[in-house]
């Protein structure tokens, strides 16, 4: 077997609100092969978004270990950290957090410039997952002109330009109405699957969770057995 893209072992965060200590994650053992899509489930509060951020490297005070597409990341420096996130990850968000003075086709150019791609290929590069998402005739509207689903998909193809071998997804359709979060839930798996990706997708969709490789639930700061779907 290949290694994982994702592996996280005795992965703990806590938090002090005034003398009270309160434990988010309480030794979260995890384990992500390369192309595998786990669905990640668990009411309101219950630590997901904390999980992300953790193995997303997005913020510090963590203790455990966390090793990303083969790079134990939990002693790495600041710069470090921001170069394995850079080269290794992909982030999708509820809400789209495009920037509103660029159009589509810019927005996923712009991520592929910083990691230091030629300008033309990132041009096309944008343009085939634009157009492979459907927005092949919205390439240069604003984020203004594009309706939810059209900015979330935008947010898929971003976060899929630099080929990142892990893609870490918080409600990615959370902001949506049903029959658009079924559509954009569509073109991200096809993609991310269509791109030989891994995802780990936090939802409190049941429906969206079933179609995914396999289903783990966070509760009381620990992760519950992998669900085969």
């Amino acid at each position: 077997m290949s290694e994982p893209v994702l592996e996280t072992k005795d992965l703990r965060r806590s938090f002090t609100q005034g003398h009270v200590t309160i434990e988010v994650l309480r030794g979260v053992d995890l384990t992500i092969q390369p192309g595998e899509i786990v669905g990640l489930l668990g009411p309101s509060g219950a630590g997901k978004s904390t999980l992300l951020q953790a193995v997303g490297l997005l913020e510090g005070g963590f203790q455990g270990s966390i090793r990303i597409n083969g790079q134990e990341a939990s002693h790495m420096n600041a710069g470090q950290r921001t170069e394995l996130r850079r080269d290794a990850l992909g982030f999708v968000y509820q809400f789209h957090h495009l920037l509103p003075d660029f159009d589509a086709l810019e927005n996923v150019v712009l991520p592929q410039l910083i990691h230091g791609a030629d300008r033309e290929d990132a041009d096309d590069r944008a343009r085939e997952l634009l157009s492979r998402l459907g927005l092949a005739e919205r390439l240069d509207h604003r984020p203004s002109k594009l309706s939810g689903g059209e900015q979330q998909r935008v947010a898929v193809a971003r976060a899929l330009a630099n080929r990142p071998p892990l893609i870490l997804a918080d409600e990615p359709t959370g902001n949506l109405d049903e029959a658009t979060s079924e559509r954009v839930f569509g073109a991200f798996m096809e993609l991310v699957r269509a791109e030989g990706s891994a995802a780990l997708v936090a939802t409190h969709n049941e429906a969206l969770a079933a179609r995914m490789d396999r289903v783990i639930r966070l509760h009381d700061g620990k992760l519950g057995p992998g669900l085969k779907l």
